[in-house]
Order: C-alpha cells, then structure tokens, then sequence
C-alpha cells in the first residue's frame, strides 16, 4: 500500500465513510488535534517514568485512536437508514472515563495539597505533561465546536475533558517522582 494517494493535492480529503471535505474543515481540525496529542503522550511515554504510566499512557494512545476514528466519519455515513450501524468504529465508554478518574484519585492520595495554580515546568518529562495538557484542551475546544455542528458522541467530549485533567495529575505525580520543584503562581499586587 502506497503512503501516497494523490487525492488530496488539491486541498480536500476523505472522511470514514468517503465523504470529502476541504483540509481545514473544523472535522479534519478535531481528530488532526487529537492526532499531535497523541505524538505528545508518545513524547512523554518515552521519558524515564514508572511502568504503570507507561502502561496507561499507551492504554490512553489507543483510545485517542479511537476518538480520532471517531471524529474522521461523517456521521451520515456511519448509520444505515435502519439504524444499524454501517462501519465498524470502536467507542468509547463510560469505563474508559471511570479508569483516568480511579488513576486521578490513586495519583492524588500521593501528592501534597494543591493551594495554587502552578507554572507548568520543572522538568523537561513534566514540560511535555503540561504541553500535553494544552493540545488536549484546543482538542476539545474544537469537537465541541464540531459537536454544536454535526454533533459528536458525548462521551468523546467528556473523555477528551477528563484526559486533561488526568495530564494535569500526572505532571504533578511526575513532579513529585523527579523532585521537581512545583513554583506556585502567585498573583502581584499591584
């Protein structure tokens, strides 16, 4: 199979489902976000972490694969007029939620209390958390903009709103791990 396929030299592309749409479609923008989310959580994989996080980040690399599969399919082509599915996109579930929640409050018991925001930094394995933590926002942003569009599965969006959270989590546990120093932003007074 060739990487190459030429259909897309004059600026669109197809969807699951063989629908095309221009390259910058707010649908290409969602799962091309999820996808340089991905590549981050790959970055911070590949850091001097500990197995479980390892383990769950590429737990986590698959069901962006799946949020991606998601958002890449034209919704009108997904279902037969009888209410059938046509193609054979996984899903995500309501467990998939639950497990970054049980891994939020299993890393929380071990971290001092948070009294401020704080700058993300400290460590270059944290640094990527953080920047991890940012696409993971902009993704979200953009599926629910494509959600009040064409509409997105709902638990797509809260998946993509609690993997956020969970990476905000995991700097700080990293944080902790590698003696990173967690400055508090602390407002001026003016």
């Amino acid at each position: 199979m060739k990487i190459y396929t030429k259909t897309g030299d004059k600026g669109t592309t197809a969807l699951f489902g063989g629908t095309r749409v221009p390259k910058h479609h707010i649908r290409i923008e969602s799962y091309g976000t999820v996808d340089e989310l991905n590549s981050y959580i790959g970055l911070i994989r590949d850091q001097k972490i500990d197995a479980r996080s390892k383990e769950l980040l590429i737990h986590i690399q698959d069901k962006l694969f799946t949020v991606g599969s998601i958002l890449a399919t034209d919704p009108e082509k997904a279902i037969l007029k009888s209410g059938k599915e046509r193609l054979n996109i996984p899903k995500i579930a309501k467990e998939d939620i639950e497990l970054l929640e049980k891994e939020m409050d299993r890393m929380h018991e071990s971290l001092p209390p948070m009294t401020h925001f704080v700058l993300p930094g400290g460590h270059t394995t944290v640094s990527y958390c953080h920047i991890s933590r940012c696409v993971c926002r902009r993704a979200e942003r953009l599926a629910v903009q494509l959600h009040e569009q064409e509409g997105v599965d709902a638990f797509v969006l809260t998946y993509l709103n609690r993997l956020s959270d969970y990476l905000f989590v995991l700097a700080r546990k990293l944080s902790n791990d590698l003696q990173a120093e967690e400055i508090k932003w602390i407002p001026k007074k003016i």
